[in-house]
């Protein structure tokens, strides 16, 4: 499937999310679609965490110096005002790109937790157990070291972005569609 992007106004998507709500499939599958480069900032953070001695399933943002933190913000804030046709998928992509033009930016959420930590299990060969606490704290850890960077925000609040799709009842391809509709506007 490939789709045209003549008629849109976005030049770049931001794809956010929590963990394994499905950010990386849809990011693939627009990749495919689109033929656009395809940035995942979750594989810059796992070399870092690789190369600093870091476990990424039990260690989230908290075990990164603030300084690290803010060169990968300060590189999305590049990349997505200097480059095109490229899609750019981190937990925050849609609150750091906020003020930059032509950026499509989606946010994904899973309403189902049991689905979100199925997917962890599977994805990752952890027990149920193991699964509920890394989501936990990463997410914890996360949300700590930025709103001690940035302030106290929901960075997921759904006002931030242009889509909003629920991974729990729209499948991979409806999610995918429902992108290619709102680029092709």
């Amino acid at each position: 499937m490939e789709a045209s992007n003549n008629n849109s106004n976005y030049s770049n998507i931001a794809i956010s999310g929590k963990y394994a709500t499905g950010t990386t499939t849809l990011a693939k599958n627009l990749a495919k679609s689109l033929g656009w480069k395809h940035i995942n900032v979750g594989d810059i953070q796992r070399e870092y965490d690789r190369k600093h001695g870091i476990n990424e399933n039990m260690q989230g943002a908290l075990s990164r110096p603030d300084d690290h933190e803010k060169e990968i913000e300060e590189m999305t804030k590049k990349i997505l005002s200097t480059e095109k046709n490229l899609i750019y998928e981190a937990w925050l992509a849609g609150f750091i790109s906020k003020g930059i033009p032509n950026v499509l930016k989606v946010l994904l959420f899973c309403s189902n937790e049991g689905v979100r930590i199925d997917r962890v299990v599977n994805r990752d060969h952890l027990s149920v157990d193991e699964a509920k606490k890394y989501i936990k704290q990463r997410e914890d850890e996360n949300i700590k070291k930025w709103k001690t960077l940035y302030g106290d925000y929901d960075f997921w609040d759904e006002k931030r972005f242009d889509v909003v799709i629920d991974t729990y009842s729209s499948g991979q391809m409806e999610t995918l569609g429902k992108v290619l509709d709102k680029l092709n506007k």
